[in-house]
Parts: structure tokens; sequence; C-alpha cells
């Protein structure tokens, strides 16, 4: 099994090269928020992108049993319902943590 931080490199390389740069964890979350909305607006006012956001976090959390998926508004956005509370983490676990899951979703979307 690689180590964290090599699986870590390689979504970032894949980003970068398929978005020209290398992304934080906001605009990675933003751009699984778009992804699984599944609706490629051009624009998104800074609610949308906050809650699309959200909807990356808590489809993370889901493959680890913290969140399911609830269902779908008249809008078509996803809503979860919290099965777990999350551990609390300093800052530094709270960011691995969410890596990971990272790691993992993009592992999944290219299986």
């Amino acid at each position: 099994m690689e180590d964290f931080e090599t699986r870590w490199k390689r979504v970032e390389d894949m980003l970068t090269e398929r978005f020209g740069k290398k992304p934080n964890m906001e605009a990675i979350l933003f751009l699984i928020g778009i992804n699984e909305l599944n609706n490629m607006k051009t624009k998104y006012s800074k609610e949308q992108k906050q809650d699309l956001m959200h909807v990356a976090v808590c489809t993370l959390l889901s493959q680890s049993g913290y969140y399911e998926l609830d269902g779908y508004d008249k809008d078509g956005w996803p809503h979860f319902k919290e099965l777990h509370p999350v551990p609390k983490f300093n800052l530094d676990e709270q960011e691995v943590f969410l890596k990971e899951h990272v790691i993992s979703y993009f592992e999944e979307e290219e299986a």
C-alpha cells in the first residue's frame, strides 16, 4: 500500500493536470461538490459555493458512515443526514482526515 503523501500527491497532480494549477482544499471541495451536484453552471453565488463545499464534505464523510444521502430537493441538490458525529480534531488532524477521504473519493472515481 502506498503511503499517504504519495497518494495525496497523485490526486494533486491529477487535478493540476486537469485544471492547469494546483488546487487548495477549498477548490477541491468545490470541484467535488460540482461533480456530485452534476450541474455545470458557470456561475455560482457565494452561498451556492459554500453549499457545494458542504455537499462535498458530506459526500466524503459518507464514505466512513458519518453521513448518508437523505434525498434531493426540488432543485436537484442532495441532502444528507448525520449518522455519527465527526470526531473533534485539531487543524492538522482535520486536514489529514479530509485528505484521506478526498484520496478515497478520487480513487473510487478512477476505478
